[in-house]
């Protein structure tokens, strides 16, 4: 899926509007994680608190009828690519770390976890780690050959 440059700024409007809702000058919430939820058919994106009460909703225009099969494998890196893009932002909101964004389906289940906010730790993009073990293996091959 090709994101759109109106697709990315409908989610990064919204992640602003969450972050609007923590404002750093705020005393630091305790929460863990917040959930966004996508409906295919839709193309509505609600995010979520801990407690299941909801922080936003907008439409992604784009998504909307999308029937693709794969559209849960593929929407995780549109919305790391905005995270990531934001990451001062997100970084500042008033919520206690370790916090993070999670992807879910309408089912609320879980699809993937999109960002990790915490001083000490970095999740990489598994798109970015993919193909390393073999990289490894022909590496240490190579350096054992010789």
């Amino acid at each position: 899926m090709k994101a759109t440059e109106l697709t990315q700024q409908q989610i990064e409007r919204a992640i602003r509007k969450i972050a609007d809702k923590f404002p750093p000058t705020q005393e630091a919430n305790v929460m863990t994680d917040i959930h966004f939820r996508v409906t295919q058919d839709t193309g509505e994106l609600m995010a979520f608190d801990d407690n299941d009460e909801e922080i936003n909703r907008c439409i992604i225009e784009d998504w909307i009828g999308d029937t693709s099969d794969n559209f849960f494998e593929e929407i995780p890196a549109v919305f790391r690519k905005c995270l990531d893009k934001m990451k001062d932002t997100i970084e500042n909101m008033s919520i206690l770390k370790p916090f993070s964004f999670v992807l879910e389906n309408e089912d609320k289940e879980s699809v993937a976890e999109l960002y990790l906010v915490d001083d000490e730790t970095v999740i990489f993009d598994p798109e970015l780690m993919k193909g390393l073990d073999e990289d490894l293996d022909a590496f240490l091959k190579q350096l054992l050959a010789d």
